[in-house]
């Protein structure tokens, strides 16, 4: 008869500095995915968020910020530049739609501004800095703080 111990639970090993420069960049970077699937890059996120959030708060601070961006921003700003060209279209019928084209083409830069976004935070992040998304990043770090 053998004397076995009960097993122990893994704890995950901490990431090194590179590794978490590297799995934050890819977080961002998350966003090219877009560009190729259409709305893959968020899962991206989530998956690098959800492997890593326990070895690293601030692999977990990061891609749930790239996350949340590419909700907001690609997806929302996808469906809310949708609506906008097909109100244009509809009231371009009456000439109206035609004063709103201006509009409908700003509206549709934003998920193109989000890109330029997530690169930059892509390359701090590389760099070793603390990147915070304007109105994202305050609201990410008070739910994984508490």
């Amino acid at each position: 008869m053998t004397n076995q111990q009960p097993a122990q639970p893994l704890s995950p090993l901490p990431l090194s500095p590179s590794e978490e420069r590297t799995w934050s960049m890819l977080a961002h970077l998350s966003i090219l995915i877009n560009l190729v699937s259409g709305v893959l890059g968020p899962v991206a996120a989530l998956i690098i968020y959800l492997v890593f959030r326990d070895r690293s708060r601030y692999v977990a601070y990061q891609s749930l910020q790239a996350l949340l961006l590419q909700l907001i921003a690609w997806v929302g700003g996808g469906i809310l530049a949708g609506i906008a060209w097909t109100i244009t279209g509809i009231l371009s019928a009456v000439l109206v739609g035609l004063c709103l084209i201006p509009f409908a083409i700003v509206i549709s830069a934003i998920p193109l501004a989000a890109i330029v976004y997530g690169i930059v935070a892509a390359i701090q992040t590389n760099q070793g800095q603390d990147f915070r998304y304007w109105l994202i990043g305050d609201w990410v770090r008070s739910t994984l703080t508490g």
